[in-house]
């Protein structure tokens, strides 16, 4: 009997120890990389860019999205005035009225002011409204998804970035190329506008050069901001 428990006990010491050199071997498998970003997704979660970082400001920050304060039967215009230019756009608010409510609010508010493209995909997109200029800032709160609409990704129209459903805060993008209609397969961003005037101002921001940030080749090598943004009531 005593021979058969320690060849018992021997058995099992083994047993464990192959166990443990196992689960050391392995170990716990890392989670996913939460700033990871492709051409085909325009997240809000971009890895720091130092290069395009704006010029030191006051930034606001609020602890909850706005009160609805637009009327959704009205049209809503956006003047849009850049270091390259100015372009308008027409804002959805009957589709789309949380989203634009927060766009008019942040725009009147000068959130938009001074605020770099911080990406630029020329044969995709180009993405703005981060006033850290990083990919990674926001107004200090985030809103759901209004992704019921008649439009679809096209050259022109303007979309909310984000980092997964109902993260919506300050930055959106403005699709520049063919490449946008790819989102037509997974539509996971709020459409709120599209660019009626001034297109032309649009490309060429899309043209600016861009150099990789590690992850993608996005990140611009000159700085282009927006100046200020305008809110038009009809």
């Amino acid at each position: 009997m005593k021979a058969s428990l320690a060849a018992k006990i021997s058995k099992w010491a083994s047993l464990a120890v192959v166990c443990a050199l196992l689960l050391s071997a392995c170990g716990t498998k890392p989670a996913p990389d939460q700033g990871k970003t492709s051409a085909g997704q325009p997240t809000a979660s971009q890895p720091p860019a130092t290069q395009a970082s704006p010029q030191p400001q006051t930034q606001k920050s609020w602890s909850s999205p706005p009160e609805m304060k637009i009327d959704q039967n009205k049209t809503y215009q956006a003047t849009v005035t850049t270091s390259k230019g100015t372009f308008k756009i027409d804002l959805f608010a009957k589709e789309a009225p949380k989203t634009v409510n927060n766009f008019v609010f942040l725009s009147k508010e000068g959130f938009y002011n001074n605020v770099v493209f911080h990406r630029i995909i020329q044969s995709f997109m180009v993405q703005t409204g981060d006033p850290e200029g990083t990919g990674r800032g926001g107004p200090g709160y985030k809103f759901e998804d209004e992704l019921k609409t008649s439009h679809q990704y096209e050259p022109g129209i303007v979309a909310m970035a984000n980092s997964g459903s109902n993260t919506n805060g300050s930055q959106f993008f403005i699709c520049t190329g063919e490449d946008s209609k790819n989102l037509n397969k997974t539509p996971n961003y709020t459409i709120f506008g599209k660019v009626s005037e001034g297109m032309d101002v649009v490309q060429q921001i899309a043209a600016t050069p861009v150099e990789s940030n590690g992850r993608e080749k996005s990140k611009p090598t000159e700085k282009v901001t927006i100046q200020s943004v305008t809110i038009t009531e009809k």
